[in-house]
């Protein structure tokens, strides 16, 4: 995998004690398949000759937009069949200070796979949707974010995505695939509008929209709806984007296609062909199932230069076709996860879906992404069962926390501390800074917080412990990694 962008390789290595003063104040944090969650370490193997990891923060790319995962109805739904203790403990871990601190959520418009049922907020022919109601998320959905709002002292932005229109508004009249019919465009741009106003009046701000989850459709199996670019720009152009702004919604943030990386070449080609038909769009969304290891940074590099003022945000990503394993933290770190592609994939994609270590997928793609512009990474479900659901078609999946409801058990897996390590320190509006590592075997990524501090992430796969000199300026301070670990080093201002 190409991964080239920001960290450029120095073949010279650093000795002990070589011409800086070792005078780095760093607090580092580690996770680690030896057993490390998020520990403060601060005893290093520093023996013999190091790497070198320089930084150079003057240097800067794009402005964090954050980190976090996706509301859904499964997980709101779980957290209310546990006790108050654990459900707030979850809240806690998610959205607290003390916790991964959360930025940057998602949520669902009507339902989607991860609903308990196929449901609808017009689920009556009416164009004017006079009938539009949220009723169908106030049990679950909307409590799980309203406590996770006032959990957080930051706040974070909530941006919500469709799987579908109601059947009525489609062709083939069906909750799976078809497409939007062209008479039902205005219909369908002022649910968006109503959707606004609907969570406002239960305090919560929609922050931004993406137009469509998945607009290739997932193989007509849940919830879904076809576009192509012209078709989901036109109805962005003059539909969707005129009427927020008519409606003083202008502010909302509308984020086009919402699917895998491959692609994107493609659909930002058609987004921003001209000003008329970039007006609308706030940038664009993607997603990583198109290969359990591959990052595809061209595609997010042409993704960005074509539109270099606009964000550029993975949205969705999970563990899928899996069945969570429950307190088994060495399976995370295993060779053993297989994809949706490993039984599936055509024979000529069958090598980018290989079997994979699941916490390895998401500390690569995470930097691999932050290194090819991307500003924000939003996972999937917080919390599934242990089955990996609730899912109405089945479709089963891995979250970063796993409960068994019938005992009132939770189980934080290594994947929650993954997703930590980046949401927890590096924070909306940090900007990305160059750095030079000269060990192509570990994946690093960096930042500068708008409060001046330097936020480092380390990604070492290997089986061993790599000791490096952490250069800032004149000062230094000689740190190591682990093996198999994920490593957070936090320079204050």
């Amino acid at each position: 995998m190409k991964n080239t962008m920001y960290i450029a390789p120095i073949v010279v290595l650093t000795l002990i004690g070589c011409v800086r003063e070792q005078n780095l104040e760093a607090v580092v944090y580690e996770t680690s398949a030896s057993g490390n969650k998020m520990v403060k370490v601060s005893e290093f193997f520093t023996s013999g000759t190091k790497t070198s990891i320089k930084l150079n923060p003057d240097k800067t790319y794009q402005i964090i937009t954050g980190f976090g995962g996706a509301f859904t109805e499964s997980s709101a739904y779980l957290l209310n069949k546990l006790s108050k203790e654990n459900r707030n403990k979850i809240i806690r871990a998610y959205f607290g200070k003390e916790g991964a601190n959360y930025s940057l959520t998602r949520t669902h418009m009507n339902s989607c796979d991860f609903s308990l049922s196929q449901y609808s907020y017009t689920p009556n022919e009416d164009k004017e949707l006079k009938d539009f109601s949220i009723k169908e998320d106030m049990d679950d959905l909307i409590p799980m974010i309203q406590e996770a709002m006032e959990v957080s002292e930051d706040g974070f932005k909530i941006f919500a995505s469709p799987w579908t229109a109601p059947p009525w508004m489609k062709d083939n009249k069906h909750w799976v695939g078809g497409k939007l019919l062209p008479e039902y465009y205005d219909t369908w741009a002022l649910f968006f509008s109503k959707y606004i106003d609907a969570y406002k009046e239960q305090g919560i701000d929609i922050w931004g929209f993406t137009v469509e989850n998945e607009p290739h459709g997932n193989g007509d199996n849940w919830e879904s709806m076809h576009f192509t670019p012209k078709e989901m720009t036109d109805f962005v152009q003059n539909h969707l984007g005129p009427k927020l702004e008519i409606d003083g919604k202008d502010d909302v943030k509308i984020l086009g296609y919402d699917q895998n990386r491959e692609g994107l070449k493609e659909w930002v080609d058609v987004m921003y062909e001209n000003e008329a038909s970039s007006k609308y769009y706030d940038g664009t969304a993607v997603h990583w199932y198109e290969s359990t290891f591959e990052v595809f940074p061209e595609a997010l590099q042409y993704a960005h230069h074509k539109a270099p003022d606009k964000y550029l945000i993975q949205t969705e990503a999970c563990i899928d076709a899996e069945v969570p394993k429950w307190k088994d933290d060495a399976w995370y770190w295993s060779k053993e996860a297989t994809d949706w592609g490993w039984d599936w994939a055509p024979e000529d994609q069958k090598h980018l879906h290989p079997k994979y270590v699941p916490v390895y997928r998401y500390a690569r793609d995470i930097i691999g992404c932050l290194n090819n512009w991307v500003d924000g990474w939003v996972d999937w479900n917080m919390v599934l069962d242990k089955q990996g659901g609730p899912n109405w078609f089945k479709n089963w999946c891995i979250a970063p926390v796993i409960v068994d409801p019938d005992n009132d058990e939770v189980y934080f897996t290594p994947l929650y501390y993954t997703m930590a390590h980046f949401s927890k320190y590096i924070r909306p509006e940090a900007k990305v800074i160059n750095v030079e590592n000269s060990d192509d075997e570990v994946m690093i990524t960096a930042v500068k917080n708008s409060d001046g501090s330097i936020v480092i992430v380390l990604f070492n796969p290997t089986e061993n412990i790599k000791p490096f000199s952490l250069i800032l300026g004149e000062k230094s301070k000689d740190i190591s990694i682990n093996a198999k670990a994920i490593q957070t080093i936090v320079i204050a201002n």
